[in-house]
């Protein structure tokens, strides 16, 4: 038996929207880059309503080892592209050592404005 280790890296995605629209978008990112993710359906409950949504889970994989600081871009890229196709405001991604929020709101403030 072959045995191989890696850092351990874990990142999630939180995004609402339709699953099956993330499905695909995932599905063709994943075979484009040779990517593996996880999807999970949730629910977002919050002041004045609720939405249905995925949590996308990215794990680093022994037999593809990645840094934690590349998967995190490479979360990064994926949770940029499914805002568009999702038709959503922002999503949250979430690492072991720091949690990024991405919006494309107009009002919404961030690092770089």
């Amino acid at each position: 038996m072959k045995r191989k280790k890696c850092n351990t890296g874990v990142i999630n995605i939180w995004i609402a929207g339709d699953i099956a629209t993330i499905e695909r978008n995932l599905r063709e990112y994943c075979f484009d880059v040779g990517f593996c993710v996880t999807v999970t359906p949730t629910k977002y409950i919050y002041s004045g309503g609720q939405e249905d949504g995925v949590v996308v889970g990215i794990r680093n994989y022994p037999r593809f080892p990645k840094e934690q600081e590349v998967l995190m871009n490479q979360a990064i890229s994926i949770g940029e592209e499914l805002i568009k196709t999702a038709s959503q405001w922002s999503c949250m991604i979430e690492g072991i050592e720091e949690t990024v929020w991405l919006s494309r709101r107009p009002d919404d403030k961030g690092e770089n404005g």
